[in-house]
Protein backbone atom coordinates (compact mmCIF):
# COMPACT_ATOMS: atom_id res chain seq x y z
CA UNK A 1 0.00 0.00 0.00
CA UNK A 2 1.31 3.42 -0.68
CA UNK A 3 0.36 6.76 -1.14
CA UNK A 4 1.25 10.10 -3.33
CA UNK A 5 1.04 13.23 -0.95
CA UNK A 6 1.02 16.76 -1.39
CA UNK A 7 3.35 18.33 1.30
CA UNK A 8 5.47 21.72 1.38
CA UNK A 9 4.85 22.30 -2.10
CA UNK A 10 5.82 18.82 -3.55
CA UNK A 11 4.83 15.67 -4.28
CA UNK A 12 5.85 12.52 -2.16
CA UNK A 13 4.81 8.51 -2.81
CA UNK A 14 5.08 6.81 0.74
CA UNK A 15 4.13 4.08 2.51
CA UNK A 16 3.89 2.83 6.01
CA UNK A 17 7.76 2.90 7.66
CA UNK A 18 9.21 5.23 5.33
CA UNK A 19 11.50 8.29 6.38
CA UNK A 20 11.15 11.35 4.14
CA UNK A 21 12.42 15.01 4.55
CA UNK A 22 10.50 17.66 4.12
CA UNK A 23 10.73 21.50 4.58
CA UNK A 24 11.24 23.08 7.75
CA UNK A 25 7.55 22.51 9.39
CA UNK A 26 9.05 23.52 12.59
CA UNK A 27 7.77 20.68 14.54
CA UNK A 28 9.06 19.10 18.05
CA UNK A 29 10.37 15.80 17.85
CA UNK A 30 8.06 12.96 18.51
CA UNK A 31 4.67 15.17 17.51
CA UNK A 32 2.37 14.11 15.47
CA UNK A 33 1.83 15.44 12.11
CA UNK A 34 -1.02 14.57 9.65
CA UNK A 35 -0.83 14.79 5.61
CA UNK A 36 -4.59 15.64 4.42
CA UNK A 37 -3.84 16.31 0.73
CA UNK A 38 -3.41 12.98 -0.57
CA UNK A 39 -3.55 13.17 -4.60
CA UNK A 40 -3.68 9.00 -5.02
CA UNK A 41 -3.88 6.00 -2.84
CA UNK A 42 -3.24 2.33 -3.63
CA UNK A 43 -4.19 -0.58 -1.66
CA UNK A 44 -4.59 -3.26 -4.21
CA UNK A 45 -6.67 -0.99 -6.36
CA UNK A 46 -5.21 2.70 -7.66
CA UNK A 47 -7.66 5.45 -6.15
CA UNK A 48 -7.31 8.73 -8.01
CA UNK A 49 -8.54 12.24 -6.27
CA UNK A 50 -9.57 15.12 -8.23
CA UNK A 51 -7.35 16.92 -7.03
CA UNK A 52 -7.55 14.99 -3.52
CA UNK A 53 -9.13 11.90 -1.95
CA UNK A 54 -11.80 13.48 0.67
CA UNK A 55 -11.33 11.59 3.73
CA UNK A 56 -7.79 9.68 3.16
CA UNK A 57 -5.19 11.13 5.69
CA UNK A 58 -1.60 9.74 6.34
CA UNK A 59 -0.23 10.13 9.60
CA UNK A 60 3.52 10.58 10.55
CA UNK A 61 5.67 11.13 13.49
CA UNK A 62 8.72 13.53 13.44
CA UNK A 63 11.96 12.26 13.99
CA UNK A 64 14.32 15.34 14.19
CA UNK A 65 14.60 18.69 12.28
CA UNK A 66 18.12 19.69 10.72
CA UNK A 67 20.11 20.90 8.04
CA UNK A 68 21.59 19.53 4.62
CA UNK A 69 25.04 19.60 3.52
CA UNK A 70 25.79 23.04 1.62
CA UNK A 71 25.19 23.20 -1.80
CA UNK A 72 27.29 25.40 -4.10
CA UNK A 73 25.74 27.15 -6.95
CA UNK A 74 28.60 28.38 -9.21
CA UNK A 75 28.26 30.51 -12.46
CA UNK A 76 30.67 32.23 -14.38
CA UNK A 77 30.08 34.06 -17.71
CA UNK A 78 33.11 33.03 -20.02
CA UNK A 79 35.31 36.00 -21.64
CA UNK A 80 33.45 38.38 -19.11
CA UNK A 81 35.49 38.32 -15.81
CA UNK A 82 32.42 37.53 -14.10
CA UNK A 83 31.64 34.72 -11.55
CA UNK A 84 29.47 34.27 -8.69
CA UNK A 85 29.70 31.97 -5.85
CA UNK A 86 27.31 31.30 -3.51
CA UNK A 87 26.39 28.51 -0.91
CA UNK A 88 22.77 27.08 0.49
CA UNK A 89 22.12 24.65 2.87
CA UNK A 90 18.00 23.60 3.13
CA UNK A 91 16.10 23.46 6.75
CA UNK A 92 14.29 20.08 6.66
CA UNK A 93 12.19 18.01 8.98
CA UNK A 94 12.30 14.19 8.90
CA UNK A 95 9.39 11.92 9.15
CA UNK A 96 8.72 8.53 9.65
CA UNK A 97 5.16 7.55 8.56
CA UNK A 98 3.48 5.22 10.89
CA UNK A 99 -0.40 4.69 8.97
CA UNK A 100 -2.29 5.72 5.56
CA UNK A 101 -5.87 5.34 6.11
CA UNK A 102 -9.19 6.07 3.88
Amino acid sequence: MYAIIKASGQQFKVKEGDIVCFDNMSLEPKSAVEFKEVLALDNGTLTVGAPFISGAVVKGEVINEGRDKKVIIYKKRRRKDSKLKRGFRRDFTRVRITSIAQ
